[in-house]
């Protein structure tokens, strides 16, 4: 059995002429009828959980649903695995959060579309008939929560939205993909590896920044966040390098005692200690900042939020 989760995104959206645009329509059933055939002998199970973009909800959202999912790949009658559609805009987010926390027995996929049942090119039917095929079959066990687009499929630690609109949204910047779908059939470039350390938080409630620096910057941002948010994650160029009228700002920040990660700007590669100068990556983690590690930023946020929660440092409880 599938338990097909339904979130809303643009899968589950349809042109409306009075909008003036997409908004959502379609729930778990009817999205079913309109794909058709899923190729798979499973029984499909619907739970209509919300009927959202993704960027309308927001952590106390996100966390339910996450404990929905734990509820359900953990409690009596579990499924074979978990599809769940979902908005793409957010999509990183919610695979992220179910692979750092929700034990990887259970397949979880997680899929959209980049385009709604009104548009003759919509490329919703190939990525669930895909996600439903990945979920159930049984190299897929053990490998936790996965995205599963364009025909490829993704480890939910490491994927990440790459394009804005074309069909082949995802990407996994720092790892190689998990494998892809071909003709129907699942394919892995590597076995399932279950033994990960998952992070204990109990809710997403600690508020993290990301600031973006830019060419000159003095600062005022970061200074701006730091008696608003627990956390901050700022946003380098290249190796993690920085203007030097931001670094007193960033003293500030760990003279209060706040943790600060430093990520790249740049979508390949990662943030490292090589130089020395003022605002140098090297020079910011000798002060101590952490590095992001092989995160992009928005999931380099996540991750110094559910390590917040958890009440243990960044990457304390490594993936």
């Amino acid at each position: 059995m599938i338990h097909l989760f339904a979130t809303g995104g643009t899968i589950a959206m349809q042109r409306n002429a009075a909008a003036g645009g997409n908004i959502p329509a379609l729930g778990g059933r009817e999205l079913l009828a309109m794909v058709g055939s899923l190729g798979v002998t499973h029984e499909i199970r619907v739970e209509d959980w919300e009927r959202l973009p993704g960027v309308h909800r927001g952590p106390v959202e996100l966390w339910a649903m996450r404990e929905r999912i734990r509820a359900i790949v953990s409690g009596p009658g579990a499924p074979d695995g978990v599809v769940i559609t979902h908005g793409t805009d957010t999509l990183e987010e919610t695979a992220y959060l179910l692979a750092r926390t929700v034990p990887p027995d259970v397949p979880i996929v997680v899929t959209g579309s980049m385009r709604t049942s009104s548009d003759p090119d919509w490329d919703g039917p190939r990525n669930l008939r895909d996600a439903v095929v990945v979920a159930g079959h049984r190299d897929a066990r053990g490998r936790g929560a996965m995205v599963v687009f364009a025909g490829h499929i993704y480890d939910g630690r490491d994927v990440t939205k790459v394009d804005a609109f074309d069909d082949d949204a995802f990407g996994s910047p720092h790892q190689p993909a998990l494998g892809a779908v071909d003709a129907g059939e699942p394919r892995f470039a590597r076995p399932a590896d279950p033994r990960r350390n998952l992070l204990s938080a109990g809710d997403l409630s600690p508020r993290v920044a990301v600031v973006p620096l830019i060419l000159g910057d003095d600062g005022t941002l970061v200074d701006f966040a730091r008696t608003r948010f627990d956390g901050l994650v700022i946003q380098g160029f290249g190796r993690g390098n920085v203007p030097p009228g931001a670094v007193p700002a960033i003293r500030r920040w760990l003279d209060d005692g706040k943790p600060v990660v430093l990520a790249s700007r740049c979508p390949h590669g990662e943030v490292g200690g090589e130089y020395a100068f003022e605002g140098g990556g090297g020079h910011l983690i000798r002060l101590g900042v952490t590095p992001a590690g092989k995160r992009p930023t928005p999931l380099a946020r996540l991750e110094l939020a559910l390590c917040l929660a958890a009440g243990v440092p960044y990457g304390g409880g490594p993936s």
